[in-house]
């Protein structure tokens, strides 16, 4: 069976990595192959190389306020190039009113300041599981 594969992502101008450099660990840990992007990626950067890379997730991870603008374009632009079987996850500061109107533009979850990377683990093996019977 095939690793899962995630594409960690800092999206605009966010310059603050260390915490998904740690989740990106945790994962890679956990025995997932995890793409890290770096710092400052637009959302055709990080489709781009969410479909180059053929990853089941996308884990975006930001500080900046700019989510409600940057996230739900990913989800738009994977859904224009017809990859819209790559789930999209997140983290960082984000208002949990902000989480919920997220999660209903297609974010799957996401993950609040002091989160387990634990938790973020499972939640990754669970949610690839299930990409790979929807296929």
């Amino acid at each position: 069976m095939r690793k899962i594969r995630i594409l960690i992502a800092k999206p605009g101008l966010d310059g603050h990595d260390r915490g998904a450099k740690v989740v990106a660990r945790a994962l890679r840990d956990a025995g997932m192959e995890v793409i890290y992007t770096g710092l400052h990626q637009t959302p055709e950067m990080i489709t781009a190389a969410a479909i180059q890379e053929d990853v089941d997730v996308v884990g975006l991870s930001i500080l900046s306020g700019a989510h409600m603008t940057i996230f739900p374009r990913i989800i738009r632009l994977l859904k224009e190039k017809k990859a819209s079987h790559i789930k999209v996850i997140g983290g960082g500061i984000i208002p949990a009113a902000d989480m919920v109107k997220l999660e209903k533009a297609g974010i799957k979850k996401l993950f609040g300041p002091g989160t387990s990377t634990g938790e973020i683990v499972n939640y990754v093996k669970k949610l690839a599981s299930r990409v790979k019977t929807e296929e």
